[in-house]
């Protein structure tokens, strides 16, 4: 059996929208397809939203990769990894992932994550991203980065690239 693809969902830890709907909707679209989850696994933003959306499917897996042990989990983490590496654990969310989508890239952590996706050759996809963000990664990315209108787009973006 071949192993299940993995994506990486990254985004803000604030209850920014529509960052946060997004990330529900495509954590729901990951697990349906039987892919594994694994976000920063906090009970905030984008990781809690991606988690919840993945939960709703029967079967699903979903990995939240911690920063430390004080770090309050996602009651929608399947599989919580505490990390004691603080920020350092965004290399091991990115390195993670077969493909790596960025729900808007609004903060600095984000925009770290992928940095990181793309210094590994990683693909990934931008969701929802403002105009900055997509030209700049864009231009840093090449071939890497991938623009997505929406959280269906995305997923048939990385259903071509997995």
């Amino acid at each position: 059996m071949p192993r299940k693809r993995v994506i990486s969902v990254i985004g803000t830890g604030t209850e920014a929208e529509p960052a946060v709907s997004h990330a529900r909707e495509l954590g729901r679209l990951i697990a349906e397809r039987g892919w594994v989850l694994v976000t920063g696994g906090r009970n905030a933003g984008v990781m809690n939203s991606a988690s919840e959306g993945a939960r709703d499917v029967e079967g699903s897996l979903s990995i939240g990769i911690l920063p430390d042990a004080e770090t309050e989990i996602s009651d929608a983490v399947d599989v919580a990894i505490v990390t004691g590496t603080g920020e350092a654990r965004n290399n091991v969310i990115v390195l993670s992932a077969d493909v790596v989508i960025a729900c808007g890239v609004d903060d600095a952590g984000t925009a770290s994550e992928v940095s990181l996706a793309l210094k590994a050759y990683k693909p990934v996809i931008l969701v929802a991203a403002g105009d900055a963000a997509e030209r700049f990664f864009s231009g840093i990315g090449g071939e890497n980065i991938h623009i997505a209108g929406t959280p269906v787009d995305a997923v048939a973006i990385a259903t071509r690239l997995v």
